[in-house]
């Protein structure tokens, strides 16, 4: 039985685990609002000068050549904030799941050792029982690793994914990038 000292002790650890995440959490959200900040500034920028360059335009073939010089970086730019981001989702997920890795083999570890203790102080005659659940928590926490590794996997099949999507994505706005420009 939880004494009140195990009893506030846990509820501390919780309470400074919950502000821990949340500080995560807001440092992911900082992260997020930062890159948005430093695109607009550039986009507004980009914006000043392509209206100028427009602007400067003499000729149909001229703004064609201009148009293909606009549009590739685009595309480029657009991957490299998605790519951002997905690098600073990943990282506060990855962080939080450090954390709760951590709580969850910490819960394990207690678990195991109350079903010790209990089965120490278990009547005679009840090994079978102690056993069995010893045997059930092993294969829970067995069951637990497969599903956190099948998780990770899963992110890591996600993330190649995403960036052979973003890779794949460049690549086109280049080829028609060059296709404008031979047509100009």
């Amino acid at each position: 039985m939880l004494t009140a000292e195990q009893f506030f002790a846990a509820h501390k650890a919780n309470v400074e685990t919950l502000f821990g995440l949340t500080t995560t959490a807001f440092q992911g959200v900082e992260k997020l609002v930062e890159l948005n900040m430093q695109v607009a500034k550039t986009a507004l920028a980009e914006a000043v000068e392509s209206t100028q360059a427009v602007m400067s335009v003499k000729d149909a073939q001229e703004l064609m050549s201009l148009q293909a010089t606009l549009l590739q970086p685009s595309a480029e730019k657009a991957a490299s904030y998605s790519r951002h981001v997905q690098e600073i989702t990943s990282s506060t997920s990855a962080e939080v799941a450090k954390v709760a890795e951590a709580q969850v083999a910490d819960a394990q570890a207690k678990f195991a050792a109350l079903v010790e203790t209990a089965s120490k102080n278990a009547p005679a005659g009840s090994e079978n029982v102690v056993a069995l659940v010893k045997n059930a928590i092993t294969t829970a926490n067995n069951a637990l690793e497969s599903v956190q590794k099948a998780g990770k996997q899963a992110a890591d099949v996600a993330a190649a994914n995403f960036q052979a999507a973003t890779n794949s994505a460049v690549k086109a706005s280049q080829t028609g990038a060059r296709a404008a420009k031979r047509a100009a």
